[in-house]
């Protein structure tokens, strides 16, 4: 069944020390409810078609049975009735549907907020603090210049001024006829304005598409509103902004964010316009008058950028409370007005100026070189402002020693280039029929900086190969060296080669996710050396690198032709693997539900740098979570454990960090294959470091993670307990037996990162954390409870 259950039921009967609830949260790739709950016959609770709380039938009204009555299977733990258990899943918010593949061409945006939240830890909210966020947000706006800057190379400059301004070019592609000056006999579109004032709809449709996602997606998955704190929890002082109420709920900034990018992206359309056309009349080619308005065009057109730049750099993150104010007029105006700029553009551009012809390129080199430069610099003061503030508060665990946001921040900016560039190239090609661009073919093709940039691609996948075999190498040795230690862990029976070797390689093929910063940190490093060499090149000789190179060694001449041919095949393969990837998730469901992996781990964040990035399901998660935890505890006085595996542990923590104190105390966590220190402690420590997760065992007192040597995702926690319980369990046995046993008469599987609950340590652990949980006050009547809610277990107040 899929419905929810209208009925309320008349309210709990049995005792507080007796009802129990296990909360259970799924992690990456999603899962099925009857998968879950280990039953084909589910009932919707609460929640809707994107995410939602499921009960098995027999469950639904388990807090109405009669004290000391068994549930219908009567399985007990520990003396107890079992824990009933109820399975929220949250998979159609990031992979449920095959559109939402397309978000890959977003894959920069995602990365840079990524940047944003890998912050390291300060104590206070410093100005070092806010500058990091700044900067973040200003290299978001760049890749906004960016993608809105290869969209008008392709339409403006390669299509309407090069392609179409050239009779054998505009021959061979019979759609340009009508704006060809010498096919359309110098028809009213065939002068090069009105030519680019007809093409720059392409690049104003595509910000007016991101906007329109950008809304939308909010509407659908950010708007959920998030538990409203109670008087004690104002009084708390958190460790982590993670407990803040406004955390998942940041609607000013994105609307504010995703005003100035909008009108940022519509200023460079018009300014690839206007300032082309105020440039002709600059030198003489048009009346006075037309230059006097160009002058004014360009200065309102700074005074836009220059507001773009006062929105973004203004303000940051507002967590204390839900941020749901407007912001005022002028910049709620701001997409309106360069829009309005842009119309203006395209008339001025569109006037009569016969004695104009298109020649050569447009100025688009230094537009590129300009991001470039500014990109790479916003990189380096980033960094550092990141080792300030690692310095004041050590983590020696932190990622890249605290340059993680940093190297991320140029990992995005390069893909952006990527995305870029292989556009302009794979349109050039195509364009220029059987020539290559820019060496004696119909149309000079994409700006110098783009070529430099593609000549740098093998040198940097060279590098990664040589980086890949180093971790190959070592990778065999671990598990050479990790042979005696699986007898040590198995020593009972005969041990087979193949399996010894195949359980110490999956060991330590495990550990190569603690690589990752070792690739990320050299990718980083490398891409921004090659970023500056291809500006230094493209500025100091104004050639592509093939045509720098003549009149050397024909070995230096030789590489260099290469390098390039080699790099604008790369990078436009690199483009089209991303959207033939987005086509293949539509009808291949394997497919899909990978591209949705990717986006569990990298839409868990709100969108604090950048608007137009795949929008935050855990906004809609975390507040489900901790409405449901909330009102069921308040409801019934009973246990409640909250059981997560993967990125759901994530989701599960920061849901707890969301109840208050009080209610914190009646909650136990049950976590399992847990990136929280692996991944998100080194990563993300401001969110997620050693204190704050201490903090969190500390508040909820009951916590224990499971884990295994044979994952790649879950780890230790590494929590410091002090004189209580350890969190972290002792690594499971994976697989249980090494051979064939009574028990086990088959080979067991080497699970890895899935079915922990299929280990008997699972329900161990879960007895234990229930047996320690204090039994909560009495339950109120229902109708009655806390600031007069009306709340059941059939239906959250949420």
């Amino acid at each position: 069944m899929d419905r929810a259950t209208e009925a309320a039921p008349p309210g709990p009967s049995a005792p507080a020390e007796e009802l129990a609830l296990e909360l259970l949260v799924h992690g990456v790739g999603g899962t099925t409810p009857a998968e879950m709950l280990d039953d084909p016959r589910t009932v919707r609770i609460t929640g809707d078609e994107r995410a939602a709380v499921y009960r098995r039938p027999e469950d639904v009204h388990a807090e109405d049975r009669p004290p000391g009555e068994a549930p219908p299977e009567g399985a007990e733990e520990g003396g107890r009735p079992r824990p009933i258990p109820e399975a929220y899943v949250w998979s159609n918010l990031t992979s449920g549907n095959g559109s939402r593949a397309l978000w890959l061409l977003l894959l920069p945006f995602m990365v840079v907020n990524l940047a944003h939240w890998m912050r390291p830890s300060s104590r206070h909210r410093s100005r070092a603090v806010r500058g990091y966020g700044m900067l973040v947000r200003l290299a978001g706006l760049t890749l906004t210049l960016l993608l809105t800057a290869a969209a008008c190379e392709v339409a403006l400059d390669l299509t309407a001024w090069q392609c179409a301004g050239t009779r054998a070019c505009a021959a061979e592609h019979s759609w340009l006829g009508f704006v060809s000056p010498e096919l359309s006999d110098r028809g009213w579109w065939s002068q090069p304005g009105r030519r680019l004032a007809l093409a720059s709809l392409a690049p104003a449709a595509l910000v007016a598409l991101l906007w329109f996602l950008s809304r939308r997606t909010w509407s659908a998955y950010e708007s959920a509103l998030p538990l409203p704190p109670d008087a004690e929890a104002k009084e708390e002082t958190s460790a982590t902004a993670l407990a803040e109420p406004g955390f998942w709920y940041g609607r000013r900034l994105v609307a504010r964010l995703r005003a100035a990018h909008t009108a940022a992206g519509l200023l460079t359309v018009a300014a690839a316009v206007g300032t082309s056309a105020a440039r002709f009349d600059r030198q003489g080619g048009g009346p006075v008058l037309l230059d006097v308005l160009g002058r004014i065009l360009e200065g309102a057109l700074a005074l836009g950028f220059a507001l773009v730049l006062w929105v973004v750099c203004r303000r940051g993150r507002s967590e204390r409370r839900a941020d749901d104010r407007r912001d005022g007029r002028l910049v709620r105006a701001l997409p309106a007005a360069a829009l309005a700029l842009l119309a203006l553009s395209l008339l001025y551009a569109s006037w009569s100026r016969p004695h104009w012809d298109s020649e050569g390129r447009l100025p688009g080199d230094f537009t590129f070189g300009s991001l470039v430069l500014v990109q790479g610099a916003l990189v380096v003061v980033l960094g550092v402002v990141a080792y300030v503030l690692q310095r004041r508060a050590p983590e020696s665990r932190t990622a890249l020693g605290g340059l993680g946001g940093p190297a991320v921040t140029m990992l995005a900016c390069a893909l952006g280039g990527v995305m870029s560039g292989g556009v302009a190239q794979r349109v050039g090609d195509w364009l220029d029929g059987a020539g290559t661009p820019g060496q004696g073919s119909w149309i000079p093709g994409p700006p110098v900086m783009l070529t430099w940039q593609a000549s740098g691609i093998p040198v940097l996948l060279l590098a990664l190969l040589v980086l890949f075999v180093f971790l190959a190498v070592r990778t065999t040795r671990r598990t050479r060296a990790g042979i005696p230690r699986v007898h040590r862990d198995y020593p009972d029976g005969p041990h087979d080669t193949i399996r010894t070797r195949r359980i110490a390689g999956t060991r330590s093929r495990a550990r190569l996710t603690d690589e990752a910063p070792l690739l990320v940190g050299v990718t980083a490093g490398f891409t921004l050396l090659l970023g500056a060499a291809a500006l230094a090149g493209a500025w100091a000789t104004g050639e592509v690198p093939a045509e720098a190179a003549r009149g050397e060694a024909d070995f230096v001449s030789g590489g260099a032709q290469v390098a390039q041919a080699l790099g604008s095949w790369f990078i436009g393969l690199g483009f089209v693997l991303l959207v033939t990837s987005g086509r293949r998730a539509y009808r291949d469901a394997s497919a899909r539900r990978t591209i949705g992996i990717l986006w569990d781990v990298g839409t868990f964040w709100p969108r604090a740098a950048h608007p137009f990035a795949p929008p935050c399901y855990a906004e809609r998660a975390v507040p489900d979570l901790s409405w449901r935890m909330a009102t069921w505890t308040r409801t019934t006085g009973g246990r409640l454990v909250i059981s997560g595996h993967s990125q759901g542990s994530v989701l599960a923590a920061a849901a707890a960090w969301q109840l208050s104190p009080r209610a914190r105390r009646r909650v136990a966590l049950l976590t399992y294959g847990s990136p929280l220190e692996r991944l998100y402690g080194r990563w993300f420590p401001a969110h997620f470091g050693p204190r704050t997760l201490h903090a969190l065992h500390r508040d909820i007192d009951c916590w224990r993670n499971l884990h295994r040597d044979t994952d790649p995702i879950g780890g230790p926690v590494r929590v410091d307990a002090g004189e209580g319980p350890e969190v972290d369990r002792p690594p499971l046995r994976d697989p249980l037996a090494y051979g064939r046993t009574q028990l086990l008469p088959l080979p067991a599987p080497i699970l890895g990162h899935s079915e922990y609950q299929a280990d008997p340590a699972f329900a161990e652990e879960r007895a234990l954390l229930l047996a320690r949980l204090r039994p909560a006050v009495p339950a109120p009547r229902p109708g009655t409870g806390e600031e007069g809610t009306q709340t059941s277990t059939g239906t959250s107040s949420g």
